[in-house]
């Protein structure tokens, strides 16, 4: 048996940055709740079919909801996966999380070996993609939000995801980026990104940027002293004839401030970069100094970038199905989660027994009805 699931990306869901802790009863039953959803999505879907579904945006927000997490929180993200990736472990399936929020996502590459040393996995590979999916995020995809959560998914075959989020403490906001593995990391690699659209976001992970990157490495290639005269250039430590560099997007004067000595940043540089790849994993070439050479590829190559903010996203009715931590739609019923539990509980227990998965026809039944279901107005509101 197969449920399906049809997911269409549209909207967008907030994600202000949120304090505080969830209480140890609503956690416990989080825990439980999820070792049962995953138990039941592996025996539906076996473990890549956890792992397409957790790379979709849409689908992970709704497990938010459903567990009683704030719909419209950072937490969405943190506490969510550290939720999934216990219940991962507890329920012993052939599928992990890696890494987390803040001193745990530097543990990445850790847990990385230790999960494909137990599978037969290549742990360089693995710890290469997490890497550049940290990489792109944060120094490729310049939207203001700085990195803080990194969990990579695994399954037991070598096959990949990513959640991670990143903070604007300005606008106090997070926002999500979703990956299912891909070879193209500079090619529209996401699967989703949670948050609201900004006006003008320097997207260097797009593939309408595959000429401006192109420029950058032929630009590097060329060797430090042509890159210091043409970041010179752009932020007008040296003569031009005719009209100074402009651009809509960028404060080419406070970026001559960012970069400090063009000397130093070409110097820096790796000139024997064959590829793209190569350069942005080169350490000390951050966000900074790859604006700079794309404004130098943009103004003075006429290789232009793309400047489309990629952020899509919106389930809020999932969580009218235990409640909401901090009561949005309403606060979280204890009784009712106790009783979803003992019932899927049930379900797993005579579909293991017997054999026949079947008996989750019920499942299919009632996700049939909920599709067209829409929450009542009024009770979409901001949580506290």
């Amino acid at each position: 048996m197969e449920l399906s699931i049809c997911v269409r990306l549209g909207g967008y869901a907030d994600l202000p940055l949120h304090a505080g802790h969830v209480p140890p009863w609503l956690l416990s039953r989080m825990r439980g709740l999820s070792a049962l959803l995953l138990t039941i999505m592996y025996d539906l879907w076996g473990e890549e079919g956890i792992l397409v579904r957790l790379a979709s945006p849409v689908f992970f927000q709704a497990v938010n909801d459903l567990i009683g997490m704030d719909w419209d929180s950072s937490g969405s993200t943190t506490v969510t996966t550290a939720v999934l990736k216990y219940a991962m472990e507890k329920a012993d399936l052939p599928i992990r999380i890696a890494g987390g929020k803040g001193e745990r996502a530097l543990r990445t590459p850790e847990e990385l070996k230790s999960l494909a040393d137990r599978w037969g996995l290549d742990g360089g590979a693995l710890a290469e993609a997490s890497r550049l999916a940290a990489k792109v995020d944060s120094a490729l995809v310049q939207d203001g939000y700085s990195i803080y959560h990194h969990a990579f998914v695994v399954t037991a075959r070598g096959r990949w995801a990513v959640i991670q989020q990143g903070m604007n403490p300005a606008a106090r906001m997070a926002r999500r980026y979703h990956w299912l593995e891909t070879d193209k990391f500079f090619d529209d690699p996401h699967s989703g990104i949670v948050g609201i659209k900004a006006r003008a976001v320097l997207n260097l992970a797009s593939s309408r940027s595959s000429g401006n990157r192109s420029a950058i490495l032929d630009l590097v290639s060329s060797g430090p002293e042509k890159v210091a005269r043409d970041l010179m250039l752009l932020t007008g430590q040296t003569t031009l004839v005719g009209p100074a560099y402009y651009h809509p997007y960028v404060d080419l004067r406070r970026l001559r401030s960012e970069i400090g000595d063009p000397r130093r940043v070409a110097q820096s540089l790796p000139r024997d970069a064959s590829s793209f790849r190569e350069l942005v994993l080169h350490k000390g070439v951050g966000p900074k100094t790859l604006r700079a050479l794309a404004l130098v590829a943009e103004l003075v190559y006429r290789s232009p970038a793309d400047w489309a903010d990629p952020a899509n996203v919106d389930p809020f009715k999932f969580s009218f199905a235990v409640g909401g931590k901090d009561g949005v739609p309403y606060p979280v019923d204890r009784k009712t989660y106790d009783e979803l539990i003992s019932l899927l509980e049930a379900m797993v227990d005579a579909a293991r027994k017997s054999g026949d998965r079947g008996i989750y026809r019920y499942l299919s039944s009632l996700a049939s009805k909920a599709a067209g279901w829409t929450p009542p107005p009024g009770f979409k509101r901001p949580t506290p």
